[in-house]
């Protein structure tokens, strides 16, 4: 469950967040599907339009965001790009793509402000088959990265599989399926992995945000963590009104100077804003 922020957190965080602008790296915009893509695991009754995100994050001091392609949606990419179009300066874009995907299509994206793809890699059996290996040669060529969401306990055995050159974004504190599998993570590969501080409520049973968090903030330091409200909140939308403030994890970090990099310059440099 998302903690409530501390009714002690400092207000110069709040203040410095608002002047330079808070960056949400994980959320969600959609219409009224109905259906989704073969094999979906979850299809929301509702939609989720970017103005109701924008009534969410805004108080917050939220001024630009990274649209997450949902995995219900498959590789129907089409409402993403639409919505990037229209918000150039304010917005980019995570998508879903095939192996084999047109390398002409993808440079359409990477001009509409794509910057990366994402492996939902949930339920599967987590083997990154050959037939991606030309697909990721083309996120290199783009200076995009691969962002990669795993079931409990199955990050390391991903990043095993994965160039070393390749940037990796992992999603929702990399879901260990204990506190001390951190630790192990990441050796070797501190200069291209970020992890995404978000969603508390994706956890596994023993894994508690505030102490991963700090576990992450030793393993790959500060420079490589980031924010996402994970707004709305697919499955676990009672998270919903918390999840829009970043308060519970500035809360947790050491200096305001910190909360700002985590907060604002990592995403804006990773996202290319």
């Amino acid at each position: 469950m998302m903690p409530t922020p501390h009714p002690a957190v400092n207000p110069a965080i709040t203040s410095a967040s608002r002047l330079t602008g808070v960056v949400d790296t994980h959320f969600h915009a959609f219409a009224l599907t109905g259906a989704g893509a073969p094999g979906s695991r979850y299809v929301p009754d509702y939609a989720a339009t970017l103005e109701a995100w924008d009534a969410a994050v805004a108080p917050h001091g939220v001024s630009h965001g990274v649209l997450v392609q949902p995995s219900f949606l498959g590789t129907d990419n089409s409402h993403l790009l639409k919505l990037l179009a229209e918000r150039p300066a304010q917005l980019r874009g995570v998508a879903v793509v095939g192996a084999g995907f047109a390398v002409n299509e993808l440079r359409r994206m990477d001009a509409l402000g794509v910057c990366g793809i994402r492996l939902n890699l949930v339920g599967t059996d987590h083997r990154i088959g050959e037939e991606l290996h030309p697909l990721f040669d083309q996120l290199e060529a783009l200076s995009w990265h691969l962002q990669i969401h795993t079931d409990h306990g199955r990050l390391a055995e991903v990043l095993r599989q994965l160039p070393e050159t390749l940037t990796v974004v992992v999603d929702h504190f990399g879901k260990p399926a204990s506190p001390t599998e951190v630790s192990g993570l990441v050796a070797g590969q501190h200069d291209r992995l970020f992890v995404k501080l978000s969603a508390p409520y994706r956890l596994a049973a023993g894994c508690e945000a505030k102490d991963l968090a700090a576990r992450w903030l030793d393993r790959v330091g500060p420079m490589r963590l980031v924010w996402g409200s994970d707004w709305p909140c697919t499955a676990h939308e009672d998270a919903r009104a918390t999840s829009a403030s970043p308060l519970w994890l500035a809360h947790w970090l050491a200096s305001d100077t910190m909360t700002e990099v985590v907060l604002t310059d990592n995403a804006l440099s990773l996202y290319g804003f």
